[in-house]
């Protein structure tokens, strides 16, 4: 049993509930204060792994001396304490100086990397963002956009996110660094979400497109030639292999082999399988999701055995200003004083 509380920093993935990794499902099953922001972290993600009876905080209504002050409950009443970022928590949101906060107060501290916007993004378009002459790719902070025209001219690939409202500004820097007007740009807003926006352009557009989708909150933008949009299939699969003539492959002498080892024991009987399974159909679900929803059971019902007595429903306030001691008073029968009055002498 640990001495003091645990504070884990999860990268919730970039918004879909089922991108998060098992340990970060685990450790929002396992927590007893769970810290987020409804506008970086989709509810749904907070709904599916949250245990009943944790307290949620909204990170955007608290202060920072407030988040100090729960830090300091966790580690005085050993809570467990998850603060979800969006993406990844490993490359940024500000986890360093939380982190290090936590440390010092005493408590352990964890980080759980998700998947990143970046790579949401890029698997969403199915491009690979490496894959060019210059061989590396260039991530962007929001406030590191200031670098843009230094990054800009070694014409790699270059992942940054910029509000909406300074696409102009981002746009000149992107051309006074070297890029050219064609270059191709993707959109990327809420990727994996239910509302997600994915738009193939150029750094020329780039600024008329933001407009006319309305992006005023901060949004993606990969730049360069790797993520160019790929080709048009002219026609399907199954017609393209049409066309083709049927070819037959040379049989080795292995192969051979291999074919007539499968045929006598093909003639061999087959033994009953001990247990008898189940034929999967269509509408089992995901085996992965299935192993995170054990893994929650397991962890929840592992919190209900190990605890005797309810926890407190915890508010952040501010510290209550600590009472003086009580004195009670004693409920036993108070010991019999010996009176000091002389009694009168007796005549003789």
């Amino acid at each position: 049993m640990t001495t003091t509380g645990r504070v884990s920093f999860v990268g919730a993935g970039p918004g879909a509930a089922d991108l998060i990794t098992l340990r970060g499902a685990r450790r929002i099953a396992e927590a007893d204060v769970v810290v987020w922001a409804p506008s970086a972290v989709e509810a749904e993600c907070v709904r599916e792994h949250a245990r009943e009876g944790a307290d949620l905080v909204d990170f955007s209504r608290v202060t920072a001396e407030e988040i100090t002050d729960l830090y300091r409950r966790a580690a005085a009443a050993r809570l467990k304490v998850v603060r979800l970022h969006a993406g990844d928590a490993a490359t940024g949101g500000g986890v360093q100086e939380q982190h290090d906060l936590c440390q010092r107060l005493g408590l352990e501290v964890e980080v759980v990397p998700g998947v990143s916007v970046v790579a949401a993004a890029a698997a969403r378009i199915g491009r690979e963002i490496t894959l060019t002459e210059a061989s590396s790719a260039v991530f962007l902070a929001p406030e590191g956009s200031e670098g843009v025209r230094e990054f800009a001219a070694l014409q790699t690939t270059m992942a940054a996110t910029v509000s909406g409202a300074r696409t102009g500004q981002f746009v000149e820097q992107l051309l006074e660094g070297g890029y050219t007007a064609e270059t191709p740009v993707v959109v990327a807003y809420k990727v994996s979400q239910a509302d997600e926006l994915v738009v193939h352009t150029t750094v020329g557009e780039l600024e008329a497109v933001v407009k006319q989708h309305k992006l005023y909150r901060p949004t993606l933008f990969l730049v360069g030639a790797a993520v160019k949009a790929a080709p048009a299939r002219r026609q399907s699969a199954t017609a393209a292999a049409a066309d083709e003539p049927a070819r037959t492959a040379r049989p080795t002498r292995w192969s051979r082999r291999v074919a007539s080892r499968i045929a006598t024991r093909a003639d061999e009987p087959v033994p009953a399988p001990a247990v008898p399974v189940a034929p999967a159909t269509s509408a089992e679900p995901n085996p992965a999701w299935n192993a995170v929803e054990e893994l929650q059971q397991s962890v929840r019902k592992q919190a209900e055995e190990s605890t005797q007595k309810p926890k407190p429903k915890l508010t952040v306030v501010a510290a209550a200003t600590p009472k003086p001691p009580t004195v009670q008073a004693s409920t036993s029968n108070p010991p019999k004083r010996r009176s000091t009055a002389r009694k009168p002498k007796r005549a003789n």
